[in-house]
């Protein structure tokens, strides 16, 4: 039996009055260990700790740690809101957008393994891919097609988000402050690379381009170039 279904029935421990130690305050408690230490902090022997709870309390709850990660992705992926009813489009960039600025406020979520980050069920996903999947349906796009776009836009959000992280993360650990920081310290690599002569259309960027230092806009021109990729595509008529 899932995590969901066991706390889904009446008679469940989740259900019953316990103020001290709820399956929400568990997810909370658990989602600030993480933000502050990442996702190797979290234990049932800390997380009783900062519950301010015995040890066994939580496993009145929970079963151990993977239900404690589920309780965390659920939780904070019930943080993104999509707009009321609206075309297809909308939807799809408010949920990228909204999950891009979740996993940048937790990147700990790209810590989990694949198929958790990836595949992980849990009601607050699950609604979320529903919305989705609806504004698609509402387009008139087939069930296998909805599916595919959801699945493409998730996994551009996705990719994008750690490429942003994992360069924070390469900053910090250098201790360097900004991009121009940065290519300060890739600046030797970069010119042998450079002045090889074999890639003049890198070089070009690294000269001409003006938007080096901006996540954002590179990622909503990414997001649009692909949903006007998937627009081009439903809109073209279909073949008997």
């Amino acid at each position: 039996m899932s995590l969901w279904e066991r706390l889904d029935r009446p008679g469940d421990p989740a259900h019953q009055a316990r103020p001290a130690l709820t399956v929400q305050r568990i997810a909370t408690v658990a989602v600030g260990i993480a933000d502050t230490n990442g996702l190797g902090a979290i234990t049932m022997r800390r997380l009783a700790k900062d519950l301010g709870v015995a040890p066994m309390a939580a496993y009145r709850h929970v079963e151990g740690k993977d239900d404690v990660l589920e309780l965390m992705v659920d939780h904070v992926y019930g943080e993104v809101k999509l707009p009321a009813a609206t075309d297809w489009r909308t939807t799809m960039r408010a949920l990228a957008c909204g999950v891009r600025a979740l996993v940048l406020e937790h990147p700990w979520l790209t810590q989990l393994p694949a198929t958790r980050a990836v595949f992980e069920l849990t009601p607050a996903r699950m609604a979320l891919a529903e919305r989705a999947l609806a504004a698609l349906r509402g387009a008139g796009i087939d069930a296998d097609t909805s599916m595919s776009i959801f699945r493409t836009v998730t996994a551009y959000v996705h990719g994008a988000t750690s490429n942003e992280l994992g360069l924070r993360q390469l900053m910090a650990d250098q201790g360097w402050t900004d991009g121009a920081e940065s290519r300060t310290g890739l600046a030797s690599r970069m010119t042998w690379l450079l002045n090889t002569g074999r890639y003049p259309t890198f070089e070009r960027y690294i000269r001409e381009a003006a938007h080096k230092d901006d996540p954002q806009w590179q990622f909503d021109v990414g997001l649009d170039a692909l949903l006007d990729g998937i627009a081009t595509r439903i809109s073209r008529p279909r073949r008997s």
